[in-house]
This record gives structure tokens, sequence and C-alpha cells, in this order.
């Protein structure tokens, strides 16, 4: 049912829907338009209103080929929406969702489209703050490039900062997506561009092998995750390449590469990423999944494949998963809370159907090679026993009777 946003907008139907509004399909003065409809909860929100107003210059300024353009700004009673260049296409979680993950040189060919648009948007003092796959869209009316990878556009800009008041992210409180949040978020600091880049390398790294280095189980280990523990090397991709995510991942900020500085390095990788199959590499084992098998080592259905976590898309049906919700509301854990992690990954890459190190179902099958251990032990103690026994027996009753002899008889004067 078509509805008119302002005076000069009408969204005529739902493209998709995410945790901050709906995205409609609308009609504008001049053509067809993305409408982003924020809740209404947020829209009758005086301060968010009042912050939705000043970010009006930048966000409508901010033009790249690489970015999904904001036309307008709308406030109109209890509608508060974005109106946004439309995007014939799909977004990369739909994408990823279908393939798992990409070939390598289409993976970098479309993280290197997004970091051009971060690139331009940190010029212009913009900080999306939400990086992800279910905010890159994929035009699918461009030209093909590396790999055949459609042109990548980053959208949602401005969205994280407007919902981020003051009301709503005191210093307890975390605004972002667990599995693609920096350190420094994590820790309470203020966002800066760097927090972008760490969230695209992420994203590099989901894109390649299916899952994000530190993502899996509850919010709050995730957050634990990316202040206390190390990515590990995603076997067979190229080290220069390797090197660029490591880089991009480091907990601190100024250690990782500008936006346009990533995007010059990942094209010059491109062409050594041609014909690059998929890589094959298994997703580890969540904590839930790992807290099931502990409780039910003997369950046979432990051994059955495991669905894979799912995520928030702009496709209509889609199931929800809190992991990945944009702007999810969080609290900021505590110091000891941040330290009481494993240094290293307990995520790592592992070979198809073979516990994760430091897993549970690596644990309790740690504790029966002991256990199993532990018996032969006990029945070779027992073998050991029964042998210095008969032995002993045999000495008292049938020894020899020279033996006897040389044992109790005085010597001869």
């Amino acid at each position: 049912m078509a509805r008119k946003i302002g005076s000069r907008y009408t969204a005529n139907q739902i493209l998709g829907r995410g945790s901050a509004g709906t995205v409609w399909l609308g009609e504008g003065p001049e053509g067809p338009v993305a409408i982003k409809l924020l809740r209404e909860d947020l829209a009758s929100d005086q301060e968010l209103v009042g912050r939705f107003v000043q970010e009006r210059t930048a966000l409508l300024g901010l033009e790249h080929p690489h970015v999904v353009s904001v036309r307008d700004l709308v406030v109109d009673g209890n509608d508060l929406a974005l109106v946004m260049d439309l995007v014939r296409g799909t977004d990369l979680r739909t994408r990823l969702d279908r393939e798992r993950r990409l070939a390598p040189e289409a993976a970098v060919a479309i993280v290197a489209d997004v970091a051009e648009g971060l690139a331009a948007a940190h010029a212009a003092g913009v900080v999306h703050r939400d990086v992800k796959p279910e905010n890159v869209l994929l035009d699918m009316q461009g030209p093909l490039g590396p790999g055949g990878a459609h042109p990548a556009l980053l959208t949602d800009f401005g969205v994280a900062k407007l919902i981020d008041s003051p009301k709503r992210s005191r210093a307890t409180k975390i605004i972002g997506t667990p599995d693609y949040l920096a350190p420094e978020i994590v820790e309470g600091l203020p966002p800066r561009a760097a927090v972008d880049i760490y969230a695209l390398a992420t994203v590099l790294y989901e894109l390649l092998a299916g899952f994000t280095p530190f993502g899996g189980g509850h919010p709050g280990a995730v957050l634990r995750r990316h202040v206390t523990e190390t990515v590990v090397p995603l076997p067979g991709i190229p080290d220069e390449l390797w090197q660029l995510i490591v880089q991009c991942l480091a907990k601190a900020p100024a250690s990782r590469l500008r936006a346009s500085e990533l995007a010059a390095r990942l094209r010059e990788q491109l062409p050594t990423l041609a014909g690059m199959p998929p890589l094959d590499v298994d997703e580890p084992d969540t904590e839930a999944e790992e807290a099931a098998t502990d409780s039910a080592p003997s369950d046979p259905a432990a051994d059955r494949p495991r669905e894979r976590r799912g995520a928030v898309s702009l496709v209509p049906g889609a199931r929800p998963d809190s992991n990945r919700d944009t702007h999810t509301s969080m609290r900021v854990p505590a110091p000891d809370e941040l330290a009481g992690g494993a240094r290293g990954t307990a995520r790592a890459p592992r070979a198809a159907g073979a516990p994760r190190p430091g897993s549970a179902r690596n644990r309790a099958s740690a504790r029966r090679r002991r256990l199993t251990l532990g018996a032969v032990a006990l029945t070779l103690v027992t073998a050991v026993g029964v042998g210095t026994w008969a032995a002993t027996s045999g000495d008292e009753e049938g020894g020899t009777p020279d033996d006897r002899g040389s044992s109790s008889s005085p010597a001869s004067p």
C-alpha cells in the first residue's frame, strides 16, 4: 500500500527491513528512489530529530560512484526518512548467504570499491561506523569488474551516528554490529575513520572465509575477542594480501591503513588473484554449539552438519540474528572481563569435521582419552601386583632346599 513521505515522495513497496527501519521503493520528483523510513520510536525522539537536521548538509554533500548518495532528509510528523539513490541489485549479505564465500579476486574487487567510497567519505569528515555486508549494495546493472564482480556501493551513511545519541549510548553502551566492531569502540573510545577500516577488513575476511574472524556465540564473547584475540591466517591466499588484512585488523587504530591506501593496495593484488577458486576452510564451532556438545558428548546428533549462523538481510522474510542487527545496544565490558579471554584466537580455520583445539568437543575427547589411559594403567598395575604376589608366594612355599639351607643354617665351626 502506497504512503506519502513528506510532500515530495511516495513509498510504494517494501524492499527490506532492518533494525533501524524499513527500506521502501519510492517515487520522487526526479524518478525512482529508495526511502529508508526510520522506526517510529526513533522518529518521536526530538533529540534525534535535531541531530538528523544537523547532519543534513554533510550527508547531502557526499557524492561518489561507490557511495549510495542521500538525496534528501525528510522530517514530517511521525516520519523520519532518508531518501537515497535507487540501486538496482542486491546487498552483499544476500550474495554471501547464497555462495557462502567468494573467489578472492571478486572479494578483493568488491572491498576495493567500498574502500574508495570510504576514502571519499573520510575526506569529507564522515565516518560510516556500520560497515558490513548488509550495507554494501551490488549494482546488477553496472559493468562487471575483476572476477565478475558487480560494482559495490556503500549505503546507510549517517544512520549509526544519528541513532547513537547520548541518551542511547552513554559510557555504558555500544552502538554497532558485534562482528564488525573495532576494539577501540569496545573499549569506549570515540569512533574515528579507523573503525571503518577495521570493519571493512572484517568484511574481506568474511568474503574469503565464509565467517568473521571473531564472531560466533554470545555478543559479549564476540566483543572480548575483538580486544584480546589475534586473527589466524587463512590458508591459500597470497601472503601480501594476508598482511594487508592483518594490518587493517590491528588492535591499534594508528597501525591500520587509510581507506585510500587500502583501495590502492587491493587493486594491486587483483592480477595475482585471477582464476583463484574460493578457499576451502571450515567454519569454527560457535560457543553455543560447543556448550551443547559438552553437555551431551555421546549424542549422535553432535556429528551432524551444523547450520550456519544467520544474518539480517534487506530481503523480506529473512530470519533475524541479534548478533548481526544494526545498532545493537550492548553494555561495554569491564576491563577485567576484556582481560579474561585467552590470548590467541579461538576461531582458527580447521579441517572438515575436526574439533577445534580447546573446544568442548576437543576437551571431551581428551577426557575420554585420559579415562581410557587410566583404565589401561590400572589394568597394568593390577597385573604387576598379581605377578609379584605369585612370585613371592612361590619363594616362600616352593623354594629349593639349597636356598632354604643357605638362608637358615649356621656356619660349621
